[in-house]
């Protein structure tokens, strides 16, 4: 039967996954928790963070993710901020709750299943304070009622200029169940078709993973298969055991493929995978060639945010005939470019980025600081995002603006070096930032993992680069790490790698 869910070798069918997700809204409703009210989740890839969200629509109420990657007091700030009166986490992340509890917030934990625990070495057993969810969901029937309107993720911001923010989302001014568009977007974003099989290992507290499988679920007839953690063979093996034909899939996970040697590239049958999507990480325009020459014209690339949604999508055929694109704004949605001073720029002109996209309904934060005025711009919001549309109307990104590094005068986005960098026969993984300059302002610094048996330099890398972005990109220092601070999503903490040189430098900008 089609809407089954996997975890590893472990199967749920559909009927069984939706009688534990009324149960579990059950107990929900049992908590006090109303329509319009979060509950928060401190789970990593597991069966039952999808019943979460389904267990949900019965009650009206919207799901906090907390990132299990955060220190406790980062997610003890998350769990104040959203007002949640119950946090559901696997057992060994709910242990420092479960040691100081959180007043009026009822701990209920999910035993960290064998897969998981294995993946990250860690035990299941439930710690005192908590509620076992197992003995809570024998014990509880169903909830009888309907699904209410379905209010979707309350995602927060990274927290990068402040304290984390939480998103949430507003209902759709013409009155459209946001549940009812998801299972439109798995047909014309996702193209999923009844018995497809869908996979993602990126974690389910980001937005665009969760969205992606909650199209998956909204589908109602596409088996969905989780991954604790990303193998890049694994992952092979899996497109072959389970015929997948979907997968959400980060650049970086690509990278660890496409190093994996020729033997075990072409050891599986990989026929199936018909459609893969990214976003949320730059898309270098040489590993997407190298994919497609792999596996065909199966990748589409999105450009989005959490308090927007997806905002693009651009399919390979089209990525190679625009190359750097990320493709033209959904159905529905418009896009603007504007200066400094608010102005409307013309095509081919790099500005901020401003889109209205209706289908996901408008947006507010919980605890913004600061002056938010230049997020908006009539109906369209901007999250910071520079680049330019070209006379077709497809959107490029330049880079983040508060990435952008400025030096002797010079607008210099970091992507454009990275995309470069990554290719380089010694460099394994990479980032480029910002770092202060007594004489040019900023100077350009690239922090680099090295392949095993390669020793990076700054000339070697100036030498790598040279010819392949102008001489004044080429970075003025190296760093070399063992490991640089990347969540499994593929998304970077630059400003864990600024931060010491701005903090000597005395400065921020």
């Amino acid at each position: 039967m089609a809407g089954d869910l996997f975890l590893r070798k472990r199967k749920v069918e559909r009927a069984a996954f939706v009688d534990g997700a009324k149960r579990l809204a059950a107990i929900l409703k049992n908590e006090g928790v109303q329509p319009d009210e979060p509950i928060a989740l401190l789970l990593r890839n597991d069966i039952v963070f999808l019943q979460a969200i389904e267990a949900c629509r019965y009650v009206g109420a919207r799901y906090a993710t907390l990132n299990w990657h955060g220190a406790h007091g980062e997610l003890q700030h998350v769990l104040e901020d959203c007002g949640a009166r119950v946090l559901l986490g696997h057992s060994d992340l709910l242990r420092p709750f479960a040691e100081a509890p959180p007043a009026g917030v009822a701990l209920y934990a999910e035993p960290t299943p064998s897969e998981i625990a294995d993946a990250y070495g860690v035990s299941s057993d439930i710690p005192p304070g908590c509620k076992s969810l197992p003995e809570a969901l024998a014990a509880t029937g169903p909830t009888e009622t309907v699904p209410l309107p379905f209010r979707g993720l309350m995602a927060y911001t990274s927290g990068s200029t402040g304290r984390p923010k939480g998103i949430r989302r507003k209902p759709r001014a013409d009155g459209a169940d946001q549940y009812d568009v998801y299972a439109g977007l798995a047909r014309m974003f996702a193209k999923f078709e009844a018995g497809d099989h869908f996979y993602t290992s990126a974690p389910l507290y980001h937005s665009a993973p969760s969205a992606l499988s909650t199209m998956a679920l909204a589908a109602g007839d596409v088996d969905i298969h989780i991954e604790p953690k990303f193998d890049p063979e694994r992952f092979l093996a899996d497109i072959e055991r389970y015929r997948i034909t979907h997968a959400y899939i980060v650049p970086t996970m690509m990278v660890r493929m496409l190093k994996l040697p020729e033997a075990v590239k072409t050891k599986y049958d990989t026929s199936s995978w018909r459609f893969a999507v990214t976003t949320g990480s730059p898309f270098p325009k040489e590993i997407k060639a190298q994919m497609i020459d792999w596996f065909g014209p199966i990748f589409w690339e999105s450009y989005g945010a959490s308090e927007i949604g997806f905002m693009t999508l651009i399919s390979s055929e089209e990525a190679m005939a625009k190359p750097g694109s990320v493709g033209k704004i959904m159905p529905g949605g418009s896009a603007k470019i504007l200066d400094e001073n608010g102005e409307e720029l013309p095509p081919g002109e790099t500005g901020s980025i401003y889109v209205d996209l209706p289908m996901f309904g408008g947006f507010e934060y919980t605890n913004a600081e600061g002056d938010l005025s230049g997020q908006r711009y009539g109906a369209h919001a901007s999250v910071g995002d520079m680049g330019y549309l070209d006379e077709d109307g497809y959107l490029y990104i330049s880079d983040r603006k508060k990435d952008m590094i400025i030096s002797g005068g010079a607008n210099i986005f970091p992507a454009e070096i990275e995309a470069a960098l990554i290719q380089s026969p010694e460099v394994a993984d990479c980032a480029v930032f910002g770092a202060p300059h007594a004489e040019f302002g900023e100077m350009i610094v690239a922090a680099v993992t090295a392949k095993p048996g390669a020793a990076p330099t700054l000339e070697s890398v100036r030498a790598f680069l040279d010819g392949r972005i102008a001489r004044f990109k080429l970075p003025a220092k190296l760093d070399v790490h063992d490991a640089l601070p990347r969540e499994d999503s593929g998304k970077i903490f630059k400003q864990r790698l600024r931060a010491p040189y701005w903090e000597a430098a005395g400065r921020r900008v």
